[in-house]
Formats: structure tokens, sequence, C-alpha cells
């Protein structure tokens, strides 16, 4: 789901991440832990630690917390807020409706963004949460996937993450109707006593998707409960 421009116009006050430490690169523990999450590692090499979220104190306050990458930077996302906003016809022409289309995905609502744009690339990781309940993380990641339309070639599989949280990773196939293009998409979620979180990584097609994976397989490895 392509929600960028529209975020970006909603979310211009957001704070950006306060926990840089850019010219640091991955530390060997944070390596190490990799070799326990999945098969990430072997496919894609851990990208350089930038600094971390989830934490009291960072720029996305989350129910898990993870590394991000080099010179990526990452916002909040107060979903309730917007959506506030925009019911009342705050944000111009932006009804709730759409508003609602962008920020809820199946049964998780938007948290944190973290764009690639400053290192180079087209796209975000995005950190999407839920409310406290008996679902599974396998049973909200299909409903994330579900809840987005055009979807194909899913295949799902069970990991831990490096901070030992077991989850379940899907890669697909996302086609827009408006571009006529099929790109390649990722997401993964687990489960917490504070609601399920999910981890997705889009771009803006499938060259740009697989230019950001190291990103995301660096979440996947130091992901650990907040």
């Amino acid at each position: 789901m392509l929600v960028a421009a529209a975020l970006a116009a909603m979310l211009g006050g957001c704070a950006e991440s306060t926990d840089d430490d850019s010219g640091k690169s991955a530390s060997p523990s944070a390596n190490s832990r990799g070799a326990k999450a999945g098969d990430a590692g072997a496919k894609h090499p851990a990208a350089a630690r930038g600094g971390s979220v989830g934490a009291a104190g960072s720029a996305c306050e989350l129910p898990v917390r993870f590394d991000i990458a080099q010179h990526w930077k990452a916002k909040s996302v107060d979903a309730e807020k917007e959506l506030s906003k925009a019911s009342k016809g705050e944000d111009g022409d932006l009804s709730g409706a759409l508003a609602d289309a962008f920020l809820r995905q199946g049964p998780v609502t938007a948290a944190c963004e973290i764009d690639a744009k400053p290192a180079g690339n087209i796209g975000f990781l995005r950190v999407w949460t839920g409310k406290p309940g008996d679902a599974d993380a396998g049973s909200v990641l299909r409903g994330f996937v579900a809840a987005e339309d055009n979807v194909s070639k899913e295949k799902y599989h069970s990991f831990k993450t490096g901070g030992g949280l077991a989850a379940v990773e899907v890669e697909y196939l996302y086609t827009s109707k408006l571009l006529d293009e099929t790109k390649k998409e990722s997401a993964f979620a687990v489960s917490t006593p504070d609601g399920p979180v999910v981890l997705h990584l889009g771009g803006m097609d499938t060259e740009e998707h697989e230019e950001m994976r190291p990103a995301y397989d660096l979440a996947k490895q130091t992901l650990a409960l907040s």
C-alpha cells in the first residue's frame, strides 16, 4: 500500500529520531543474534546500525524495540489523532475514509514509519500495532495481508527474532492497478503482552525493495520486547 504522500502531508509535524548514532556499524552482538533470525543474514547481510526505536524516549515508543539502519529516519504516527482530524475535515480533501485506509490495515494501526530516503532509497519500513488479545502472530499477519488488495503468491514461514520472540513472516507480490506494476513486499509479525506488532517493508518497486532488505533484516535480527 503506497501511503507515503498522504502520510507525509498528515505527519509533517512528527518528531524525527533522537537516537541516531549513525557513525556506528552493526555491533558484534547484533550480528551474532542475526544467526537466530531465520535465514535473513544468509541472503542479506545486516545493514550498519544507525540507532534504535521502540524504547521509551526514542522516536517511536512501541511494544518492541529494534535497531534501524544507518541514515534511516524514524517518525511516530499518532493514528487516532490523525483519524480524528480527518473526520472533522481538518485535512482538506483527505476524508475520514481515506485516512482510515492509510492508517489502518486489517487488525493493526500505523504506529511508526522509518524513511529510507536519507539513505538513498525510496521506501519505508513501517510498524503497525494492534490491541492486546488472543490473536496469534500468524493470524494477525494473514489479516494484514488480506486487507491489502491485489496480492498474490504469499509465502509464510516461522522464525525467531534476534531477541528471542516467535515471529511469522510473509513475502508476497503486490500489483498496483493504477500503475499496472507488480512488486515484492515483505512483512513479519510478533505477539507481545501489549498487542501484536507488524513490520512491513514495501518500496517503489522490487529493485528498491531488495536494496532495502538489509535494513529490514537488521530489524529482524535485533527485535526484542521493549
